[in-house]
């Protein structure tokens, strides 16, 4: 029989020959990727209930068994009833898979990798060809925003693009330069944030006798870096295009004499680069401004951007010196138009060190605009939670920002004001202001990432109040903006403001009413994809079946809530749908009671409606009246549409159904 072989390069597969094998449902496919990850370690039946479910079912460990038994059929169809298992095995307090290391494809990757180093360099291209074929698509491809695959992800990602590029430097330092250029000019496409491949690719042009393209080539990094960063190239590429205007013989290719003052000057410039480096907190502000920079790249960058910004923080706090320590906090002016919080936590740690911060400043050297940022700082991070510090510090901000009559400061401090102007219903009129002062200071004063702001903040205002057809062109203008600056993220907001557009005009399509929702529903499925691998957590969890959550009950439709599936945040409103489905009204009613006010962000009015819906299935007169005097404020506005993302409906349908329920 042909030996069992395993892919995690793409999709998780497995297959016997040319054969694949049917793994049935996602969940089977989890615990094998989950296996394999452990790299034939065994895995506690404990960690693979915890991975598999945020909140596991009463059942979980049966049904870890049940995946199990059917992944080891599937495997080993040929094993004897009650002969042990060969391949996923059962050991100590868990299951732990056998593979033999040439049966995963990731190994595989790994060992040929490590193996190319080894090698003669004439040797290695050829070797590491064959690693880079491996892929198929990204690692662990349907578990990307599961939290125990996201480390192997992203190291399995990182060696691919070095492999990538150790092949094309190996090939420009064999000779055989030309051969580089086609794979890095591909290789850059995908990923254009990549210094050693413009490097890289300038060197194979430089080497093949095409000057001009190879200086062409470096200018578009610069301004790729420039544009969508906001750095400049980093020592070595500008040493290479010093080189390449000198024609320096040490780019020459191999074999070539060199010269030895263009050398003396290859190594002054390097030289110089360390020293002013050299100094810690210079390097720390700097590395702020990267940060800034690679947030708004979206993905990778920004995910890289949170992780390690907490980290900056805490150094220059090592420091003791507060001044320093408050330009490390406030430079990170990155523009956010998301009330919900990618990682609470850490938000907190920032919101912390902010207010720690503002006391440590000494008051005869304290500047005006340190103090404007930080606190502005404070109102951006606490976005989504209920407290009156958020508005306080935001309040400040904007009077500080205002006096100083400072534009990018004031674009910051408003960015503050927004996140805080979600705490009660009714507020899309006060955001569509700041939203329009932020388009004019985006656009009188070049601050390009404030005027993509602007255009979103009113995008969503006018959602909100119920004009779509301004809301339709601040998505064009946003999007060309978006387009001309390289802003991927941009992207993502407007697909979902289509597929709002598309529910909240479902029930006057033309076609039957079926219709109608179907393709509402398809446009919030393909817009959810667009979040995959967009490094916003806070947005993406429970967001799409809270959207199909809104598109029902807009349309005078069952709730049909699945408690499976991925809820995030808002499970608690959820779950009582999932408990009157099953005719347990005592829970749902005591659920419902126990809801909490919606935190103060952009879905207020969404979960209002969604205590509301469930008010009027119970007939909870006290829940009605709590949901109607929320939602009285918004009156003539679409539910949940300030997000810009999902709508339940009219505000006023809502309102007027209550009535009738406490009438009767």
């Amino acid at each position: 029989m042909d030996t069992v072989t395993f892919g995690v390069l793409g999709a998780v597969t497995a297959g016997r020959g040319p054969h694949v094998l049917a793994l049935k449902g996602p969940r089977h496919r989890a615990v094998l990727a989950r296996l394999i990850l452990a790299r034939r370690r065994v895995v506690p039946v404990a960690r693979l209930v915890e991975d598999l479910w945020e909140e596991p079912p009463p059942r979980a460990v049966g049904a870890v068994r049940t995946f199990v038994g059917d992944l080891r059929r599937a495997l080993e169809p040929e094993r004897p009833p009650r002969a042990p298992a060969r391949l996923l095995v059962t050991e100590g307090p868990g299951y732990a898979l056998r593979a033999a290391p040439d049966t995963v494809d990731a190994w595989r990757f790994e060992a040929a990798v490590a193996e190319a180093d080894r090698l003669p360099a004439a040797q290695a291209p050829d070797r590491l060809r064959t690693a880079l074929g491996e892929w198929r698509g990204p690692a662990y491809a349907e578990f990307g925003t599961e939290d125990w695959a996201r480390a192997e992800r992203s190291r399995l990602t990182e060696l691919r693009l070095r492999a990538v590029e150790r092949r094309a430097e190996l090939l420009v330092e064999l000779g055989r330069a030309a051969e580089a250029v086609p794979d890095l000019d591909a290789h850059l496409t995908e990923h254009p944030w990549r210094e050693e491949s413009w490097r890289l690719l300038a060197l194979a042009l430089y080497r093949t006798g095409r000057q001009a393209d190879a200086l062409a080539v470096l200018r578009r990094a610069r301004a790729l870096l420039a544009g969508r960063l906001g750095i400049d190239p980093g020592p070595r590429l500008r040493r290479l295009e010093a080189g390449i205007l000198a024609q320096d013989p040490d780019l020459d290719p191999p074999g070539e004499p060199a010269d030895a003052a263009a050398r003396l000057w290859a190594r002054a410039t390097e030289a110089y680069d360390r020293s002013v480096a050299a100094g810690s907190r210079a390097r720390l502000e700097s590395t702020v401004g990267l940060l800034r920079s690679l947030a708004v790249t979206g993905g990778g960058g920004l995910e890289a951007a949170r992780e390690h910004r907490i980290t900056a923080v805490r150094a220059a706090e090592e420091t003791g010196d507060a001044e320093l320590t408050a330009r490390v906090i406030g430079a990170y002016d990155v523009p956010a138009n998301w009330t919900r919080s990618d990682d609470p936590e850490l938000a907190r740690s920032i919101v912390a060190a902010a207010e720690r911060t503002l006391v440590a400043l000494p008051e005869e050297t304290a500047t005006d605009a340190a103090r404007c940022r930080l606190l502005a700082t404070v109102a951006l991070e606490s976005r989504g939670v209920r407290s009156p510090r958020g508005p306080r510090a935001a309040a400040e901000a904007e009077r500080i920002a205002r006096r100083l009559d400072d534009p990018a400061l004031l674009a910051f401090a408003l960015n503050g004001v927004f996140m805080q102007s979600c705490t009660r219903a009714g507020l899309a009129p006060r955001r569509d202001a700041i939203g329009a002062e932020l388009v004019a200071l985006g656009t009188r004063h070049g601050l390009v990432n404030y005027e993509v702001l602007g255009h979103l903040v009113r995008l969503q205002a006018r959602s909100a109040l119920a004009d779509l057809t301004t809301a339709d062109e601040h998505a064009a203008a946003v999007d060309r903006l978006a387009e001309r600056h390289e802003r991927p993220l941009v992207g993502v907001f407007t697909a979902w403001y289509l597929a709002l557009r598309q529910a909240a005009t479902a029930g006057s399509a033309a076609g039957s009413p079926d219709s109608s929702h179907d393709r509402a529903e398809a446009a919030y499925r393909s817009a959810a994809g667009r979040l995959d691998g967009a490094g916003m957590p806070g947005l993406e969890r429970g967001l799409l079946p809270l959207a199909l959550l809104g598109l029902r009950l807009a349309h005078g439709r069952p709730a049909q809530v699945d408690p499976r599936a991925d809820w995030g945040p808002y499970r608690p409103w959820a779950e009582p749908f999932a408990l009157l489905a099953e005719g347990r009204e005592t829970e749902a009613r005591n659920a419902l009671r126990a809801l909490p006010e919606p935190p103060p962000d952009l879905l207020y009015e969404a979960l209002c409606c969604a205590e509301a819906a469930l008010a009027l299935g119970l007939g909870d007169r006290p829940a009605l009246r709590r949901t109607y005097d929320r939602l009285l404020p918004a009156s003539g506005e679409l539910a949940g549409a300030g997000s810009g993302l999902l709508t339940f409906g009219p505000v006023d349908g809502w309102l007027q159904a209550i009535r009738r329920a406490l009438e009767a």
